[in-house]
């Protein structure tokens, strides 16, 4: 985001969203059949649901990258985009934004690569493609091309994906903002690990308040026998996180039916839209059942800037093409939740809270150790 002046109240606050991961059985929540990439279904608002969970040894992994990145200053107290790109900090408001492109083909845009490393021997019990970004900034993007990318896994060509569930699309004073997804099993199953490729995003370039952001996160679930037994669950939705700092603006996610012994490992991720490196107060705080409360942050996402535009692995980032540090306005992090499982958990509540300037959320996933 640019300016302090924009806020995300129209959007209201973050619901207080109550999930359970008992459900009838492992597997996949049924989506709408397939549309065409102009005929999905969208609402404004769409409440996180479970999309998927199991009880299994194995575990998740994610590739993940964004698609746009600046070009030229456009503000005086802007810092030099090649040293926002190396992790200065810095707002996508403040910029000329330009697509990211890698595969040299001049029949495709804003490609980016990201490796997608399932282990070996393992089968891929579930993935599914999330992407999304800004549709009004220099240029107005049309809506009903946000349904539809372009995916290549590692060594193949491009295919079409098309949105297969509601998707999300949220239009206010400043920004035009939007979250799709498909599920791409057979196609990571497939592909499995390498480099996945994926590109056509429908995202608005050029320079506004608001600001250019977009990106796209691949999570999978995997079965693999060597590894501990884990609970693995997978949940979307698209929520604006209302502008305003601090605890007035927290909301909690509720994980129950949990069951995680004493000393468990763990991990969560999160994707998020338009959170500004240096725009401080936005927070995720993980509280168990017994009281333990835990801040979550790591090297790169500090327990008061945790939204802050970063592609990491528990503060490390992995193997993309291009490897920025400041990808302004796209965050798809995966921390460690292991010091909330210390003295076991059977729930968990997860509490954000707002930057001065808000953010949307679209994704999270979690990974915990399950009892035999």
């Amino acid at each position: 985001m640019g300016s302090p002046r924009r806020i995300l109240g129209a959007l209201g606050l973050l619901s207080c969203l109550v999930f359970s991961t008992y459900v009838p059985a492992a597997g996949a929540i049924a989506a709408t059949a397939p549309a065409t990439a102009s005929a999905f279904r969208e609402l404004p608002r769409v409440p996180f649901v479970q999309r998927y969970q199991a009880v299994q040894h194995g575990g998740l992994v994610r590739a993940s990258n964004s698609s746009i990145t600046c070009r030229k200053e456009e503000a005086p107290q802007a810092e030099p985009c090649p040293e926002v790109r190396r992790g200065a900090s810095g707002v996508n408001g403040d910029y000329d934004m330009f697509y990211t492109e890698v595969d040299k083909d001049p029949d495709t845009y804003n490609s980016t690569r990201a490796e997608l490393k399932i282990p070996q021997g393992a089968k891929v019990s579930y993935a599914r493609l999330y992407w999304g970004g800004n549709l009004r900034v220099g240029e107005q993007k049309p809506p009903e091309d946000s349904g539809r990318v372009l995916v290549a896994e590692p060594g193949g060509a491009y295919k079409e994906v098309l949105a297969d569930t509601v998707v999300g699309h949220r239009t206010d004073a400043a920004s035009d903002a939007y979250q799709a997804s498909a599920d791409v099993t057979p196609l990571v199953r497939k592909g499995g690990t390498g480099m996945w490729t994926v590109a056509q995003l429908n995202i608005a370039m050029g320079r506004s308040e608001a600001g250019a952001w977009g990106g796209w996160t691949l999570v999978a679930a995997y079965e693999q026998p060597q590894e501990p037994l884990r609970r693995v669950s997978l949940w979307d939705g698209f929520e604006g996180l209302a502008a305003g700092a601090g605890q007035a603006a927290a909301q909690t996610v509720e994980l129950a039916g949990l069951n995680a012994p004493a000393g468990s490992a763990g991990r969560i991720g999160v994707v998020a839209y338009d959170g500004d490196r240096g725009n401080l107060g936005d927070s995720l705080t993980v509280t168990a059942d017994s009281g333990r409360r835990v801040s979550i942050s790591d090297s790169e996402n500090p327990f008061n800037d945790v939204m802050n535009s970063t592609i990491t692995e528990f503060g490390q980032s992995f193997v993309r093409q291009p490897e920025y540090m400041n990808n302004l306005g796209y965050d798809a992090d995966v921390f460690d939740l292991s010091p909330a499982l210390s003295g076991g958990a059977r729930s968990l509540n997860f509490t954000f809270t707002g930057e001065s300037q808000g953010q949307f959320l679209g994704v999270l996933f979690v990974q915990t150790d399950a009892r035999r």
